[in-house]
């Protein structure tokens, strides 16, 4: 075990750095780039049972100090990911991986969950309960705790890995959420998503994304998302994976210090596809000059 190593629910990591899904595909896009076997691990794309082609276009837009993006869960459907993405992944990625999950009713989630949970290559499900739920109103899973814990129930009684919940932001009392996942059964905590935001174009007067809306990701959200993994970490005694605006080693140690057991870095592999590799670069040289001797430490582990 090195000075890096932390565990995220059972299993040991290399480190707590992790891509957060949506930013590194199935992985094997970025090993053409580096090793990524360096990582904690990573967290794949957004899988739902049937394949998705996503919002309309434009879906991507620029903002200060960040990014907004409505691209709709785009994948090629859980299916094709075990047959097809998995396979390709195998050869250049050696370690467990986090299968994220998303879907529109309960029982989605369970089925595309119990496909994932028997692929040896999947350590972790983190289930996104973003999406909206087509069978209660269009509500978002996450933004109800009866919902939530709901989903979690379905989830666990048909997997036997670890499974993490991926919350939203968009609430007005995140901790309640992440209460009832752990009541219900869920064995980590991950967040935040993306906050809700928009841009206007000042020439056509029109929203600049076609979907309206879209999720705002970036330094500009790190505060809230430090804010928010402190109020859950203190309020559950499951693992939090902490995300939101990480793009430097000290923005991991800030998150490990507000609570998190691992950290996830997103919007800063669009930016930069070696934004990882450099922060794992890095991090022994920021525990140093804060006197951190070894990163579990830092949870009291």
């Amino acid at each position: 075990m090195g000075r890096l190593s932390v565990d995220l629910c059972g299993i040991g990591l290399d480190n707590p750095v992790i891509p957060a899904s949506g930013t590194f595909g199935y992985g094997w896009e970025f090993a053409e780039l580096y090793d990524i076997n360096i990582l904690g691990t990573f967290s794949f794309k957004g899988t739902t049972r049937e394949p998705r082609f996503g919002n309309p276009t434009p879906r991507i837009a620029d903002c200060p100090a960040g990014m907004l993006n409505a691209v709709g869960l785009q994948n090629p459907g859980v299916d094709r990911v075990i047959n097809i993405e998995l396979p390709k992944l195998a050869k250049v990625f050696h370690k467990p991986v986090m299968a994220n999950v998303s879907g529109f009713s309960v029982a989605e989630y369970a089925e595309t969950c119990a496909k994932l949970d028997a692929c040896p290559q999947v350590g972790w499900l983190e289930v996104n309960i973003s999406c909206p739920n087509v069978h209660g109103g269009g509500i978002s899973f996450g933004t109800d705790p009866a919902s939530a814990a709901s989903v979690v129930r379905e989830v666990k009684a048909v997997t036997t890995k670890p499974v993490i919940i991926k919350l939203t932001p968009n609430v007005t009392d995140i901790a309640a959420i992440a209460k009832a996942c752990e009541q219900a059964g869920a064995d980590g905590i991950s967040l935040i998503n993306t906050l809700l935001g928009m841009r206007i174009d000042l020439r056509t007067q029109k929203p600049v994304l076609a979907n309206t809306t879209g999720g705002l990701s970036g330094p500009a959200v790190f505060p809230v998302a430090l804010r928010m993994v402190w109020q859950v970490a203190h309020a559950v005694k499951i693992p939090v994976v902490g995300m939101g605006g990480v793009g430097s080693a000290e923005d991991v140690l800030e998150m490990m210090m507000a609570g998190a057991a691992a950290v996830e870095v997103g919007a800063a592999n669009l930016i930069d596809p070696w934004a990882c590799q450099k922060i794992i670069r890095d991090l022994p040289d920021a525990m140093d000059r804060y006197g951190i001797r070894e990163l579990k430490d830092l949870r009291g582990e």
